[in-house]
């Protein structure tokens, strides 16, 4: 009887200092296994030595994959790819750093092995993250629950696994331009386990994320999970009338006397055009995300392939 195959998905960008250690910290885990397993690679257009030291890697060993991207496309597009070229029963997705520990795998395959379709890892603490990060990741997952009708897992991260009846899913039908993976995962269904883990510090480098990418990540995945924002503009059409109605019993109170008005005025303009100018710049964003997705443009393209088949895009 055949074993079952693991898929683990690394993305990789500027990650030459961590990609050994990675390695060497994984395999012997991998090696342990009851399932056979596969590594892929992704090297998400990295400026560094990273996709040398990977496709030598490749010669070395024949169950490390690569897939290099001919520029960088974002870690969601490096997921996504390896999703697409992974071969394997069930899938996990991780990042070089180490901070995704893979000492968790052996549980990731007992969930998978009682049947279970998505396993979603979640943060109980992250030793590299201060304390402004933690308070913004807190505050972003309390709002796109507030404002999505899908509700997530909070301290979901980009570490999770997939059956392959679940990837297969990712690849058919989840094929956005401007995408939020970890929410598409818990947003399939399938059976589902949270396995619980600790983010170390990383291996080497430093974060890919600055906050203005973090910022404009936040503000697609709001867009990308609700309406909500659309309807500002009822919502704030109604406020307005209400305190336009306040404004003016105010101004019949206060006719008499001196001259008055001007103030009043001013505020209320200043108001309604803060109201305007919202509302129209989030109808610009989500015009922004429609005109992504009627150009089609791939999500990704492969330069180099090592050791599986060259798909060239997705």
């Amino acid at each position: 009887m055949m074993r079952k195959k693991l898929s683990v998905v690394v993305s990789v960008y500027n990650e030459e200092q961590a990609l050994p250690l990675f390695y060497e910290t994984a395999k012997p885990i991998l090696d342990g296994l009851s399932w056979d397993y596969e590594i892929l690679f992704v090297n998400d257009g990295s400026r560094d030595g990273s996709l040398g030291f990977l496709q030598e890697l490749t010669l070395h060993d024949n169950r490390v994959k690569l897939v290099s991207f001919s520029r960088n496309f974002g870690h969601e597009a490096a997921m996504i790819a390896g999703i697409d070229y992974a071969s394997g029963d069930a899938i996990v997705c991780m990042d070089a750093d180490l901070q995704h520990p893979p000492a968790c795998l052996p549980e990731i395959v007992e969930r998978l092995e009682e049947g279970c379709g998505v396993i979603t890892m979640v943060r109980t603490r992250n030793e590299s993250a201060g304390i402004v990060k933690n308070i913004t990741s807190a505050g972003f997952y309390w709002l796109i629950n507030t404002l999505s009708d899908v509700k997530f897992e909070a301290n979901a991260s980009d570490f999770f696994a997939v059956s392959r009846q679940a990837a297969d899913v990712l690849r058919g039908n989840y094929r956005e331009k401007v995408r939020f993976l970890r929410g598409y995962v818990q947003n399939i269904g399938f059976s589902r386990a949270t396995i619980a883990y600790e983010a170390r510090e990383r291996a080497a480098g430093e974060s890919k994320y600055s906050i203005r990418k973090l910022f404009a990540f936040s503000i697609n995945t709001i867009l990308c999970f609700s309406n909500l924002p659309l309807k500002l503009g009822i919502y704030a059409g109604g406020m307005a009338a209400v305190m336009g109605i306040a404004v003016m019993i105010y101004t019949l109170c206060t006719r008499r006397g001196a001259p008055s008005g001007y103030a009043t005025i001013v505020i209320l303009n200043c108001f309604m055009f803060a109201v305007l100018f919202l509302i129209v710049g989030i109808i610009g964003e989500y015009m922004a995300i429609l005109f992504n997705e009627l150009k089609d443009r791939p999500i990704y393209i492969v330069e180099v392939t090592r050791n599986l088949e060259d798909k060239g895009e997705g």
